[in-house]
């Protein structure tokens, strides 16, 4: 079976999708996916940044991880995309870069590829599914082949029952949401692997 590679493209501003990704990543490894974490870059101004700690701290701490590229988006037949939600789709940071990728998606490199996301709000109904709906929409004028969880598993009901996509309230990542996100992973490797084959 040809070997699925995953890029998992996350944006973090307090560090919730940091760890969601994080455990994408090692998931996605565990199901025998070559693997690119790549983070979005900051484009909130350096002194708004710098205006709140957490902010900060959190972007200090993802220096170690690229930010992500063309390249990677190219390179991958695989997609988890993670991002906040903020006023009820993805964080500008998060659309400042999909909006750059006009000339791959209209040279067909997109197309064809598997995409998944997940999100994370402040509380519970805070546009989780319409950000996830925001991003398959975008995935879908790619020509991605969406590979949702579903209720397919029980650690989709374990963690909130969100069949789109895991979501989690901010600072609220824990066991059962990484059960969700490992779950959700595996599908997108095994989806993608078939695919490509």
């Amino acid at each position: 079976m040809t070997q699925a590679r995953i890029a998992i493209v996350f944006y973090s501003t307090y560090g919730t999708n940091h760890q969601v990704a994080l455990a994408a990543a090692d998931a996605a490894k565990a199901a025998g996916a070559e693997v690119r974490l790549r983070r979005i870059a900051e484009t909130a101004p350096a002194d708004v940044v710098a205006g709140q700690e957490a902010w900060k701290n959190q972007l200090d701490k993802m220096q170690d991880i690229a930010e992500v590229s063309h390249d990677d988006m190219e390179w991958a037949n695989g997609y988890f995309f993670i991002s906040p939600t903020r006023f009820g789709t993805v964080a500008s940071q998060m659309r400042a870069f999909i909006d750059t990728l006009g000339g791959l998606w209209g040279a067909g490199k997109l197309a064809n590829k598997t995409f998944t996301a997940a999100t994370s709000a402040q509380n519970a109904h805070a546009g989780q599914e319409t950000t996830l709906m925001g991003l398959y929409t975008t995935a879908i004028h790619w020509g991605s082949i969406l590979v949702t969880p579903g209720f397919t598993d029980d650690s989709i009901f374990a963690a909130g029952g969100n069949p789109y996509g895991f979501s989690a309230s901010a600072g609220g990542f824990d066991d059962k949401g990484r059960a969700a996100v490992a779950h959700q992973t595996k599908r997108l490797v095994e989806m993608t692997a078939k695919l490509a084959a």
